[in-house]
């Protein structure tokens, strides 16, 4: 620096401290020579910088030459197993509960205390306060709980844990307080939700940092159990190996596993983000497989990695090596043979993990000196690097995994539970097993289900879509191209700032395929349009920016959720977190402009699965419970002129509509360009048709005069509020369910106050929740009924309730910017805004009660759903979810299913299907070969009472099909009958 001093800044540092520490090195950085004066029996704290600046200009030898002087001890709290300092000064500074400003733990003020946990806090090094705090969460568990506990230690260090995740004090590690306790994770996990359960002190700070723990553990768990199962098949057993080979693979195997937690901890700042890291975890095999000796490997790892790599290095290669010392070569590309490998044993995508590699994975080697390395990395260097990394997070050792240490064991689930298929009675074919669902397996299925329509669409307007835009009165495709480049750009650069900064490349993939999404589902909507106008002129809708972001954002964020392999934020905010509303931010998209586009989202795409349609429906409720909610959106506008016309006090929605069946036949055109509400004919222009309304943005074309709007009601919020009655009374109505199930008269009176606050009183959910009215209305109504509910009983039941958060009764807002417990919101809040609504129920004439909600089945069509084959009786079909299933996942029904269009294989296989649908005692003489008795046949269930599932209506009479089930039920009791005669008449023989 100029004035004066020199500054190492602390990535450089950790690149200086990250080379081979057990002799000299050098370092070339801006004309400046590093060497390290740090031995092989030097303690990390006196590690120092020789630097020599004979070649570089008067400023920067000035600069540099303070750097020779000798390094700074470091404190014993640095240097110490546990870290009892939690985080440097100069990466997050200094607060009123960080541990510079605690006082380290002095076992005279702790007296009054029981000796074993003042040992405990010394044993973890932990700080004053914090040895304090811990205590009164003790004292408070004590008091909740009705028996005394047995297992103290261990909720001691549950405290422990609670103590310093509050005060930012951490001071040692997960797995430190678990070794000190003998406690493992699930047991962890355990101890931490049952004293939530018990206590409602615990902050949602908490309740963030073990929900983050637990999901980083079992993304962790995950890929060790899957790279123990790659390895299996990559390496020869250990025990089978003959002289060093069994040293040999054991040395790489751990050595592999520590370089990818190095590289997981290095690439990514979201670690639990499991694809990834998984892809991830086959560059590393990749990279160990290319210099694993052949006398290890087994087929056909051992062929694919026959290449340059073996061959012993010549006396030139060993020259430019060394000469590569000193210039960092890059590191060679991926071998394509063992990838391909790799990834067809794994049902993975070459390309993605290709992409991976070169983007992501060869930076990484570079960073920690591996560039140019041709043998196996030493696991010493690897292991004090991940050491750094471990003691920084304060997380578990995931180093442990290797020696299956108590700590990291998960829970032995029962061989049965596994889906297996029954043994075959056919000699001739092979038995196979059907493997556990585990997470990586399931990703992975996911990607591939989404890559079948995909990788055959277009990511740019073609086709039909083309003309579409040329027939607008002002063509959108420049606005539409400038829109997806400007988005594109945005979305990668925040995708590489929540998952790594090696990343980018990543999120520009994804992107490209929500690109192709988002086109693929905008033609199938406006044929669906074109169908139900008979026109083609969509200027208006396809002019219109809130469509076209939220509807590319709908696309993407299936394609996340799909790579996401359901992680799912419940609530909370998170930096790095991917999961929805992330996508929400990163476009600055309202909610209530995303709501419109999902059920026309999904009705448009029929290829989605089953989980990708929940996962929507489950984003549409989200809106529903909070998110459209937020100060700043658009709801309240809409809801403030929609009261305010004509001077008269409308309704969003009015209650006597509620019993009435909900229509779900709305389109993404009527909601973005409401609030007009005027019958659409045939042959008619949207663009001519349809206005502007005030939650419509303005668009470019020029518009004929219509009719004031006053008198028009917005579509989009009609459907809006007639949803969200539908999703409170059900959470309601299961809420009751588990808590006045003696007192059904009351749950009616509690839903007309919910209802009635939500429509007059829409301004109590303005930054607030949905079910934060439902409990203080529960509360209220039990309340004047005299009925003894406490809130503590209500919070407790809504725990067990599907999709909920902690942080909806423990943040409350009260007024701006201050937030208590849902206690103090309805004391100081809902109390004083309803109190005089509430004693009304209490009086002889109570309020009309409002109609409960007609709740309708879902209005999305899964596609697992069959669907009967017009003109036929009883032949349904079902659309197929994988082009390719791999016979390592299929049941022994998909085994038999033939896709039409597709290579079946051999002929044999066409005439036993034959075979099969042509004899009616078909599974009667597979018994019978087997010599069982037979099992009745399940009946099927669209033959059941004459009605078909999928349309509802009811044959005239009995089917072909149930007469000839009738005949084959009368042939096996005939021949049931007829072979326990004979083993009788057998049996009779044997004895006389």
């Amino acid at each position: 620096r100029e004035g004066g001093g020199f500054t190492v800044f602390p990535r450089f540092e950790r690149t200086l401290n990250q080379a081979p520490g057990d002799s000299q090195f050098c370092r070339s950085w801006g004309g400046l020579t590093f060497t390290n004066k740090q031995t092989q029996n030097t303690a990390p704290s006196t590690t120092g910088y020789s630097v020599d600046i004979s070649h570089c200009p008067p400023l920067t030898r000035t600069c540099a030459a303070s750097l020779n002087m000798p390094p700074k001890r470091r404190s014993a709290a640095q240097t110490a197993p546990l870290h009892k300092v939690a985080e440097d000064k100069q990466t997050h500074g200094s607060s009123p509960g960080s541990p510079e400003k605690m006082g380290k733990l002095t076992p005279k003020s702790h007296e009054t205390k029981k000796p074993e946990f003042v040992l405990l806090c010394q044993q973890l090094d932990v700080l004053d306060e914090v040895c304090n705090r811990a205590w009164d969460v003790w004292d408070e568990l004590q008091a909740s709980l009705d028996i005394m506990l047995d297992t103290n230690k261990k909720y001691w260090a549950a405290c422990l844990f609670i103590a310093v995740t509050d005060l930012d004090a951490m001071t040692f590690t997960i797995t430190d307080l678990q070794k000190a306790v003998h406690v493992n994770m699930k047991q962890f996990f355990d101890l931490l939700k049952e004293m939530d359960v018990n206590l409602v002190t615990i902050s949602t700070k908490v309740n963030a940092a073990v929900s983050r723990l637990e999901k980083k553990y079992e993304v962790q768990l995950a890929l060790f159990q899957r790279f123990e199962r790659t390895c299996a098949k990559i390496y020869i057993n250990a025990a089978d190996a003959v002289g060093s080979a069994a040293a040999d693979v054991q040395q790489v195997i751990r050595s592999c596993w520590t370089l990818f937690l190095l590289a997981k901890g290095k690439v990514l700042q979201m670690e639990d983000d499991l694809v990834i890291s998984f892809q991830l975890l086959l560059c590393v095999l990749e990279y160990f497989i290319q210099r694993s000796p052949p006398s290890v490997l087994q087929e056909p790892f051992k062929t694919a990695a026959d290449g340059p790599l073996h061959a012993p290095p010549t006396r030139a290669s060993r020259r430019s090596h060394g000469r590569g010392a000193r210039s960092s070569p890059k590191p060679a590309p991926p071998d394509q043979r063992v990838l391909e490998a790799l990834c067809k044993e794994n049902d993975c995508e070459v390309e993605e993990v290709k992409n991976v590699y070169i983007s992501s994975f060869t930076d990484f080697l570079e960073s920690v000196g591996l560039s140019g390395s041709q043998g196996i990395p030493k696991t010493d260097n690897l292991s004090s690097q991940y050491e750094e990394i471990y003691l920084k997070s304060k997380d578990f050792d995931a180093r442990l995994f290797l020696d299956h240490d108590e700590t990291l064991q998960p829970v032995k689930l029962d061989p049965s539970e596994f889906e297996r298929t029954p043994k075959k009675h056919h000699l001739e074919e092979e038995v196979i097993s059907v493997p556990p669902q585990t997470p990586v397996r399931a990703a992975m299925n996911s990607i591939q289900q989404l890559m079948v329509f995909l990788n055959s669409a277009s990511d740019q307007p073609a086709g039909k879509l083309v003309h579409y835009f040329s027939n607008c009165t002002v063509d959108p495709s420049d606005d539409i191209t400038r829109r997806v480049e400007s988005l594109g750009r945005l979305f990668s650069e925040r995708f590489a700032q929540s998952v790594g900064h090696r990343c980018m490349e990543i999120g520009s993939q994804r992107f490209v395929l929500g690109v192709r999404l988002y086109y693929r589902v905008m033609e199938s909507m406006l044929k669906s349009e074109e169908e139900r106008l008979s026109v083609q002129n969509f200027s208006m809708l396809l002019n219109n920016a809130a469509f076209h972001t939220s509807l590319l954002a709908c696309a993407l964020e299936v394609v996340m959720a799909t790579y996401g392999w359901s992680t799912f934020k419940s609530g909370g905010s998170s930096e790095t977190d991917l999961s929805f509303p992330w996508i929400l931010d990163v476009f600055q998209l309202k909610a209530f402009d995303f709501y419109k586009v999902i059920e026309s989202f999904i009705k448009a795409e029929p290829s989605l699965t089953r989980e990708m349609i929940k996962h929507l429906e489950r984003c549409e409720h989200l809106i529903m419970e909070n998110i459209a909610w937020r100060a700043d959106s658009p709801l309240f506008e809409l809801l403030h002129q929609s009261r305010e016309q004509e001077g008269v006090v409308e309704q969003a929605e009015p209650p006597s509509t509620l019993n009435q069946p909900l229509q779900h036949n709305h389109t993404a055109a009527d909601l973005y360009l409401s609030p007009v509400r005027t019958p659409w004919k045939k042959g008619q222009s949207i663009a001519n048709n349809v206005p502007q309304g005030p939650d419509c943005p303005t668009s470019s074309s020029s518009q004929p005069q219509v009719p004031s709007l006053k008198h028009l009601k917005s579509t989009s919020l009609s459907l809006f509020y007639k949803k969200v009655y539908r999703l409170a009374y059900l959470r309601l109505n299961l809420l009751c369910s588990h808590l006045l199930s003696d007192h059904p008269e009351l749950e009616p009176i509690i839903w007309t106050l919910f209802q009635h606050t939500l429509q007059h009183e829409s301004e109590l959910m303005r930054d607030r929740h949905l079910d934060q009215i439902m409990m203080s209305a529960m509360y209220a109504i039990c309340k004047v009924k005299n009925i003894d509910l406490r809130f503590k009983t209500i919070v407790t039941a809504y725990k067990g309730l599907p999709n909920t958060s902690q942080e909806t009764f423990k943040r409350v807002l009260i007024r701006e910017s201050q937030y208590d417990s849902i206690i103090v919101f309805y004391n100081n809040v809902f109390m004083q805004k309803l109190k005089t609504n509430i004693l009304q129920y209490a009086s002889p004439r109570p309020p009309t009660l409002s109609p409960i909600p007609h709740i309708p089945c879902s209005p999305y069509k899964f596609p697992n759903s069959p669907l009967r084959v017009p003109g036929s009786n009883n032949v349904y079909i079902s659309p197929l979810k994988s082009a390719r299933m791999s016979p390592s996942v299929m049941t022994p029904r998909t085994r038999i299913l033939v896709s039409i269009g597709e290579s079946f294989g051999t002929s044999e296989k066409f005439q036993k299907i034959n075979q099969m649908v042509s004899n009616s005692e078909w599974s009667l003489k597979r018994s019978l070969d087997n010599d069982r008795t037979p099992k009745p046949l399940k009946r099927l269930r669209f033959d059941m009472d004459g009605q078909d599932e999928a349309d509802g209506s009811k044959s005239t009479g009995e089917s072909k099909f149930q007469q000839k089930l009738a005949e084959m039920t009368s042939t096996r009791t005939r021949m049931q009958e007829q072979k326990l005669k004979d083993a009788a008449d057998s049996l009779k023989k044997e004895l006389s």
